[in-house]
């Protein structure tokens, strides 16, 4: 438990960053990290706040195995009388709710999205 004492700051971000199927596993002395975000940027900023925690990266307690879910990714813009669910018949397999976790860092209700807003389609 110390180790997640140690890096529960970045827990909680990764937590408001809305990272899906976050894990958190303390074996040995390893803590291990693992989730999914919605943008390169978010990933990004949980390496930055690891690194303000661990600068040089030597403690070498801790794994960190962020994924930014649609990979390189679709993107669709947001034109006028678009909703989620509407974006979401253009693109097989995938659904308003899946759009909606794919962009929570830029969507905060589902259905208030805004023309010209660039989403992430997920795979």
């Amino acid at each position: 438990m110390a180790l997640q004492a140690k890096y529960q700051s970045l827990i909680n971000l990764a937590n408001s960053l809305g990272a899906s199927s976050l894990s958190v596993k303390e074996q040995g002395n390893v803590l291990h990290i693992n989730g999914t975000v919605a943008t390169d940027d978010a990933k990004q900023k949980l390496w930055d706040a690891y690194n303000s925690i661990d600068p040089d990266m030597r403690a070498g307690d801790l794994v960190l195995n962020i994924e930014v879910v649609g990979g390189a990714g679709v993107f669709y813009v947001v034109q006028k009388g678009d909703s989620l669910s509407k974006i979401a018949k253009s693109y097989p397999n995938t659904t308003w709710q899946e759009i909606f976790e794919a962009n929570k860092d830029q969507i905060k209700d589902p259905n208030l999205i805004q023309i010209g807003q660039k989403l992430r389609i997920p795979s």
